[in-house]
């Protein structure tokens, strides 16, 4: 296991990252997981064309609507167009209009660091498993990331969400490729599974962390600001 030297400040940013996972836990113990995020990965090809369609009607239904109906995202199948349609407009309405705006002037980097945001939104379950394990492994100098951390976070979940005991392996198998996946896909996972520094850009930050508290949770980042408020 390779070793990195402990960034400034990480045994304070994990206690107060610990304060705010316990308040968050208070809150959110008793929500049901939504676990249906078996269609796509990050979806980021998806978000950079539906992003514009919403940005001119700001309405998030008729954005469904128009890319289902004009086959937008040509998918395989009309049901695949469809499933496709419907999971990235579920995701990308995660994010505020600033930050729509921001994902279709993006750079690549950038707008596969807003999709993680949207999907770590959208899921609970992913926003929970990022902050807890990956980002916690990273703060820890832990340099990689193992199946066997997401099967114990998911053994670790189900004593309090029933929902997770109850769903057959297969589809457990595909969530979890999902999010190895989506981890990949937003740079912040290598093929032979070594936990990367995120490389955020300063106007993702900004956006970023204007929320209480700062999404910045959701990276393998050592910098954790809450300067601002929810917009």
């Amino acid at each position: 296991m390779g070793l990195r030297r402990a960034p400034t400040g990480a045994r304070s940013e994990q206690v107060e990252d610990g304060r705010w996972r316990q308040v968050l836990a208070a809150s959110t113990a008793s929500r049901r997981y939504a676990l249906s995020f078996t269609t796509g990965t990050l979806l980021v090809r998806e978000a950079t064309v539906v992003a514009p369609l919403y940005l001119d009607i700001r309405d998030w239904e008729q954005t469904r609507d128009i890319t289902i109906e004009r086959n937008v995202l040509q998918g395989r199948t009309y049901r695949t167009s469809v499933r496709l349609a419907r999971e990235a407009v579920k995701r990308l309405s995660a994010l505020v209009d600033g930050e729509v705006e921001l994902l279709a002037d993006a750079t690549a980097s950038e707008r596969a660091h807003l999709m993680w945001v949207a999907a770590c939104r959208r899921y609970q379950f992913i926003g929970e498993f990022a902050e807890e394990v990956v980002r916690e492994r990273f703060l820890l100098l832990a340099s990689t990331l193992g199946y066997e951390e997401f099967d114990s976070f998911v053994r670790t979940k189900a004593l309090w969400h029933e929902e997770l005991a109850a769903i057959k392996d297969s589809t457990l198998l595909k969530l979890r490729s999902n999010v190895f996946k989506m981890l990949q896909e937003a740079e912040l996972l290598s093929e032979t599974r070594f936990i990367l520094p995120a490389l955020l850009s300063e106007r993702v930050v900004a956006k970023l962390d204007a929320r209480m508290p700062s999404d910045l949770r959701f990276f393998p980042t050592p910098r954790l600001e809450r300067r601002g408020t929810s917009q």
